[in-house]
């Protein structure tokens, strides 16, 4: 058989699995615990976040390591809406957004919330100037994919995020499909927050990383201990 089907999935890569080895078999302590085997817990996830940081062109204190694409997703649509509620209740999307954008925002719309989907062109582009004239005083989020997993259409991002930054809006870009493919770089993007999926580039299952600029606080999607400085109980 032939696989073909890599915006759905990727093997994890030989080299990848080797370098778990060590963490799935000997260094299983609690990184939060204060002793020696949280110490040596702690000092390859720390490495593992300026990896990502270094990928993404952030600070290590930027990455916020979750369970995959969708739970950032869910982290940061849902923390936006409870977090920004007093200032409104307004976010806009594209129709061809993956479901992991789509249904929390149908979540959010039996809440009371108000969701713009903007149109594509044929080659499925957004109009950034459709959004522009989307926004108003209520609006909290705009969350446009990177590029889209079935026609591989690259959104104009820096574009988008321009405008959500002249109108005072946050700005989300899902790149799950994006990252390991072609380069991306948060800063000259201009994004509030980007979603990273491993498993799209080679990386297990169950392993993803959320950007989220410094300056910005959410509500985290996940209470608990105080994992990732805070804003992601658990730890993977």
């Amino acid at each position: 058989m032939i696989y073909l089907d890599y915006n759905a999935t990727t093997p994890i890569d030989e080299e990848v699995a080797t370098a778990m080895l060590p963490y799935l078999y000997g260094t299983f302590g609690n990184p939060s615990s204060g002793h020696a085997f949280g110490f040596s817990a702690r000092k390859p996830i720390l490495e593992a976040r300026l990896q990502v940081a270094a990928l993404l062109g952030c600070d290590a204190e930027e990455i916020v390591f979750t369970s995959g694409g969708s739970e950032s997703n869910n982290m940061v649509i849902k923390g936006v809406a409870h977090t920004y509620r007093n200032k409104g209740n307004h976010i806009i999307t594209s129709q061809t957004e993956h479901p992991a954008i789509m249904k929390p925002l149908s979540y959010l719309e039996e809440l009371g919330y108000v969701v713009s989907y903007v149109s594509v062109d044929q080659d499925g582009l957004v109009d950034p100037d459709e959004i522009d004239g989307l926004i108003t005083s209520e609006t909290i989020l705009v969350t446009i994919m990177h590029a889209n997993n079935e026609t591989g259409t690259i959104q104009p991002i820096k574009e988008i995020a321009e405008i959500c930054g002249r109108r005072n809006v946050l700005f989300h870009t899902d790149a799950a499909q994006s990252i390991g493919k072609v380069p991306v770089d948060v800063r000259e993007l201009g994004v509030d927050f980007l979603t990273v999926a491993g498993h799209k580039l080679y990386a297990p299952k169950g392993v993803g990383a959320l950007f989220i600029r410094d300056g910005i606080e959410i509500e985290p999607l996940i209470h608990g201990a105080g994992h990732e400085s805070g804003r992601r109980a658990g730890f993977t």
